[in-house]
């Protein structure tokens, strides 16, 4: 027996709500944050989305929606292109691979492990970002805007729990 029209439609608008708020995320991130005395710094809240989504429900954030968010802020930030997917997908395979281990543990196990996974994604934007450029940089900023990605992890992680809750429960 298959599925009347509108459950499906249903379940597939439930599926994309990962993604969805994720790509959102990635919208609000383009808006960078101005504190006095310092270059506007944005947290890498894409980065949140990607291990919280992966850890919890892998199923409905595969690699490929991954690419497509890191292009679409590749291509909306102006940095180089595929720089930000690579990233996003190395620290998506990394999430995966740990995810038995992730899971088990209480929210402030979780925070310290995203904080090196946050650390190491950062690192390797940065390594990327050399090698398009083709120049140094300073990796002054990219450690500033890792600690804020860090400190910003409870609050986004708590909306997608809200969220899951909301639109991901079974039935």
């Amino acid at each position: 027996m298959t599925r009347p029209f509108w459950n499906r439609v249903d379940l597939f608008a439930r599926g994309l709500t990962p993604f969805a708020l994720s790509l959102l995320l990635v919208v609000l991130s383009l808006v960078p944050v101005r504190l006095p005395g310092l270059s506007p710094i944005t947290p890498w809240v894409t980065l949140i989305a990607v291990f919280f989504w992966t850890a919890h429900r892998p199923d409905l954030l595969p690699l490929g929606a991954v690419f497509l968010l890191g292009l679409f802020a590749d291509l909306a930030g102006g940095g180089p292109l595929g720089v930000t997917s690579l990233a996003l997908m190395v620290a998506q395979l990394v999430v995966k691979a740990q995810r038995r281990h992730i899971l088990p543990h209480p929210f402030i196990v979780q925070w310290v492990i995203f904080a090196l996974v946050a650390l190491l994604a950062e690192a390797l934007l940065v390594i990327l970002h050399v090698m398009a450029y083709t120049q140094a940089l300073d990796p002054s900023p990219a450690l500033f805007q890792a600690l804020m990605t860090i400190a910003l992890y409870p609050l986004v992680a708590w909306i997608f729990v809200q969220a899951q809750r909301a639109f991901l429960r079974t039935g």
